[in-house]
Formats: structure tokens, sequence, C-alpha cells
């Protein structure tokens, strides 16, 4: 399976793009609530297989600015394909939703934590949509804070994955 549009515009609204200097060309990265440096639509920026991380890192990260929402786009095609390829190996023989809230949940905190979940024990077991949502927003810090924008996150992945509904909450 492939994201589909509303899966697409699910990442692109949480992930946003960043242009907090005018004054210089392109779209700069930010730093995300657990420090690490993301370009475009939500890039992580790797250092010899490691996350940028840090304020005191901007100048390295700023390096990573991008061209425009275009070149934005490329990479997030490029960035959703291994995402889309893991969420497949599960072979969940899901609908288009269920895959789509999936694929937005591992870009967001990775394939490995979706392995262990009890989001995905839940999935594989067709708890009632209810236990579906509890298990999205134990997803819901950083830096072991509950962050605002990560709860709306997972309430809208949630409630994609459990009718099809994309309705953003922020």
């Amino acid at each position: 399976m492939k994201t589909s549009q509303l899966g697409i515009q699910l990442i692109k609204h949480y992930e946003s793009l960043n242009d907090n200097d005018l004054t210089l060309i392109g779209l700069q990265p930010k730093m995300d609530p657990a420090g690490i440096w993301t370009s475009g639509y939500g890039h992580a920026i790797l250092i010899d297989g490691e996350f940028l991380k840090g304020i005191e890192n901007e100048a390295i990260a700023y390096q990573y600015t991008i061209a425009d929402e275009n070149a934005a786009m490329v990479q997030l095609a490029n960035d959703l394909i291994p995402r889309e390829n893991q969420v497949n190996s599960l072979r969940l023989n899901c609908q288009w939703n269920v895959f789509d809230s999936l694929v937005s949940f591992v870009f967001n905190e990775g394939f490995e934590n979706l392995l262990t979940s009890t989001l995905l024990k839940r999935i594989k077991t067709d708890m009632t949509p209810d236990m579906i949502t509890e298990a999205f927003l134990m997803w819901n810090e950083a830096g072991g804070k509950v962050q605002r924008g990560l709860t709306y996150r997972r309430q809208t992945e949630a409630l994609l994955c459990t009718t099809g509904e994309l309705k953003f909450f922020n």
C-alpha cells in the first residue's frame, strides 16, 4: 500500500514547514520538542547516522535549509517510502485509513516503537475504537512531558484509523 492524500495531509499538517527567518532564502530547519532538528515536513537531520540534536547545533542544522515547498514535498515522498515498506511488512491486511494512521505514527515515533506498542497489539486483535484511541494517546510525550501537539496528532491518527475521517484537533 501507499500513503493516500489524506495520510499525506495529516503528516504535512502536524510536521508543518518552518520559515521563521524571512531574511534568509529557503525554509529553515526547526528543532522538535525532543530536541531533534528537522527540515521540510519532519525530515530528521542525521549526521553519521545520529539525530542532530540541541540548540548548540543550530548552525549545522541551518546547512540543511531546503529551497521551497516543492523540495519539501519531494523530501516527504522519499521519507514515506521506507515507512510504507515497514508498515507493509506487518502484513496487516488493513484498510487504507489504518495504514495511513500507522504510517503517520511511524513517521513520528519510529517503527521500533510501533513494533512493541500496545497500539499494534490492539489493531492486530480488532479491539474497539475506544481501546485503539486510548493506545494512540499513550504516545503523546516528548522529553518526558505531555505535548499538546502530540496529543492532537494522536487524536487525529486515532480518528482516521477508526473511522476514516480526517479531522485536525488544533
